[in-house]
């Protein structure tokens, strides 16, 4: 999600844009709040149960020093590149280029895990219709919309952030009225489970396999980064991301609650959202088609930014030598051609794969995309030291989210169905690992042919 040089520049150099910090701990909600949670957390719920709980609480800590370390960094040396610039400065250009070349692809893929969610979603009210045929529709206006580049987007971005956040207040607002009687409920419906055998139906196991998908819930911390270069105070970005992630666990963790506590866990599945499943028995007829409808406009509102990101990913990758120069070459439009091209791609895989295999194509997507995204957050871990002169406390807390992290990405090995998006993750990070050494190895060779002083 790299700004472009040009647009870096003039958000600098902006005064009318400069932001108070918690104008960015609400840009941080609402490019957090996804399809992620409104429908990946299902996937983590079937999992692990209740204990759901304690994965988004594992995950929210481990988000918390990620997001502080990257708070930390931007404040002492703000850089539009983010995390990405912060890793070309601590281990050269070759972690500069694998960090960008991660994001993109986690991006990507993110990209391709929001088309299939909206595509499932979509099919609530069309359950005949296979999910190839959402995803090339929704697929087809994103590209649409990055190609006009409409004016108003950015604001736009913000009406669709409130519906994301109001959709969850009125989910907490139903249960809790469902609770005290309205709607054919009562007392009686809620049932908090306390007793170890129904709160770990699954054992640790299940907890542990789920933390991916309370991870994949905090996706997007990175933009905290990226934006905090647009703070009145550079000292102020650690406030920001603290607030905003406090506000949003507490949100994420009420809301699960009363999920969990008022239908049985083996209910929930990927292909409708946990909080439509835990009404679905009441008198409240308007709040499937609402809920639902609000979280596709919001949710597609949040695959066109990705979209916007990965193709601006691209260009910023080959301005700075870090991809061909070509992708960065515009022609008549206003996104250069050839990295929006790419973009499209990477969207055909996912329609092919939402055609292939429909029924877990969102788990395996999803999978992969929170797996590529927690390797950069890794990244940032292990590149704070090197550029921030850090505490015992420091190293200490960046410890405990190198260990959750890893956690988080060795539990999708243990599960079946999360397994081939680990593999999918890995064969990225493989790509990338081999263009690095082919890179190397060819300027070595340069070196070699061409000695300094000749």
């Amino acid at each position: 999600m790299e700004i472009p040089a040009s647009a870096g520049k003039k958000q600098e150099d902006s005064n009318e844009k400069k932001l108070a910090w918690w104008q960015l701990s609400l840009i941080g909600l609402g490019c957090i709040i996804g399809t992620g949670y409104f429908l990946g957390s299902g996937i983590g719920i079937k999992m692990t149960g209740p204990s759901i709980l304690i994965t988004f609480i594992l995950a929210g800590v481990g988000t918390y020093i990620v997001s502080e370390a990257l708070s930390k960094m931007s404040a002492q040396d703000p850089q539009k590149g983010s995390f990405r610039s912060y890793a070309k400065k601590a281990f050269g250009p070759w972690a500069g280029f694998s960090s960008g070349w991660v994001y993109w692809f986690s991006e990507m893929l993110i990209t391709g895990s929001q088309l299939t969610a909206l595509s499932i979603l979509s099919r609530f009210w069309f359950p005949n219709i296979p999910l190839w045929i959402f995803a090339s529709g929704y697929a087809l206006l994103g590209v649409l919309i990055v190609i006009i580049g409409t004016k108003g987007f950015e604001r736009a971005q913000n009406v669709f952030a409130i519906i994301k956040i109001a959709a969850i207040f009125m989910f907490i607002v139903l249960a809790i009225s469902v609770v005290i009687g309205f709607f054919g409920g009562s007392k009686a419906d809620f049932h908090f489970h306390y007793h170890k055998t129904d709160f770990f139906p699954k054992g640790i196991m299940g907890l542990w396999s789920s933390l991916i998908f309370g991870f994949y819930a905090f996706g997007g911390i990175e933009i905290m980064g990226i934006m905090a270069t647009r703070l009145k105070k550079k000292e102020d970005a650690k406030k920001a991301g603290a607030s905003m992630l406090l506000m949003l666990t507490f949100i994420y963790l009420i809301s699960l609650i009363f999920a969990t506590s008022l239908v049985s866990f083996n209910k929930f599945n990927a292909k409708e959202s946990p909080f439509v499943i835990a009404l679905d028995k009441y008198d409240i007829s308007f709040f499937p088609h609402l809920f639902t409808g609000g979280i596709i406009i919001a949710g597609f509102s949040t695959m066109v930014a990705s979209l916007f990101a990965v193709t601006s990913m691209v260009v910023t990758l080959a301005e700075d030598g870090d991809a061909p120069r070509i992708f960065s070459k515009k022609g008549k439009m206003k996104v250069p051609p050839l990295a929006l091209g790419l973009t499209i791609c990477g969207m055909i895989i996912s329609i092919i794969l939402a055609l292939i295999m429909p029924d877990r194509v969102y788990e395996y997507i999803t999978t992969a995309a929170g797996l590529m995204l927690l390797y950069n957050w890794f990244f940032i871990l292990i590149s704070f030291p090197r550029l921030i002169k850090a505490s015992k406390f420091d190293h200490l807390k960046r410890f405990i989210g190198m260990l959750l992290i890893v956690l988080a990405v060795s539990g999708t090995c243990i599960h079946q169905t999360s397994r081939p998006g680990f593999f999918v993750s890995i064969g990225f990070v493989a790509v990338v690992i081999i263009v690095v050494v082919i890179l190397q190895m060819t300027k070595r060779k340069k070196k070699n042919l061409f000695p300094q002083g000749i």
